[in-house]
């Protein structure tokens, strides 16, 4: 299980009773539904729902022409009904929003309801807000995630928090490190930038080592 610096932001907000709903945006498999599925199940256990509107828009497109809060909550009931309890205790994540660009403008009234708490992932939402009429700026947050980075590649390598740190340290005091540790990192960084950041990719890296796979 990869360590993301994101996941602790997630689940800051879900224990936040923020009065916006955050949207996790980013590239596609990079482990934004991941993540929040982590952290979701974790918090909300059996009360958790989750809905892939590109599942559903390659499927039986329940959700496509939803677009009001009543409707949201019919056609959700239909599927999840049992697990629908109230705000403290049902979480609803809306994965890949963007296939449904109506559903922007619903997170508003969703929030004003606050029947349940929510949360919402996207894939490269640009270009869908800049063709979305109205924005609910006031009730969202958007939280941009990226692949893993450097220091989170370290730590899938085994590298631990403390040691990230001492790292850090370090280079803001412009100490060198010994010429075992230098050479440690120098091959990892060459790695990291053969294998990349994607979750799939370092996980079967770390399964074979083997940066061509």
């Amino acid at each position: 299980m990869l360590f993301r610096k994101i996941e602790s932001f997630i689940r800051e907000y879900l224990t936040s009773n923020s009065n916006k709903i955050l949207v996790v945006d980013g590239a596609r498999q990079i482990g934004k539904s991941y993540i929040i599925r982590k952290v979701g199940e974790d918090l909300f256990q059996e009360n958790y729902i989750e809905i892939n509107f590109v599942a559903d828009n390659e499927g039986n497109k329940l959700f496509e022409n939803v677009n009001t809060v009543e409707d949201f909550y019919f056609t959700l009931s239909t599927i999840a009904g049992d697990k629908m309890r109230d705000k403290k205790n049902t979480l609803i994540f809306l994965d890949e929003i963007q296939e449904y660009p109506q559903f922007i403008t619903l997170l508003k009234f969703l929030k004003q309801d606050d029947k349940y708490t929510y949360i919402a992932s996207g894939s490269l939402l640009g270009v869908t807000l800049a063709n979305t009429g109205s924005i609910p700026i006031g009730s969202i947050e958007i939280k941009r995630m990226y692949q893993l980075d450097f220091e989170e590649f370290l730590i899938a390598n085994g590298f631990s928090t403390d040691a990230i740190f001492t790292l850090e340290k370090k280079f803001l005091a412009r100490e060198t490190l010994d010429d075992a540790m230098h050479e440690k990192l120098l091959d990892l960084f060459k790695k990291y930038l053969i294998v990349g950041g994607l979750p799939d990719a370092v996980n079967e890296f770390l399964r074979t080592r083997n940066v061509v796979a």
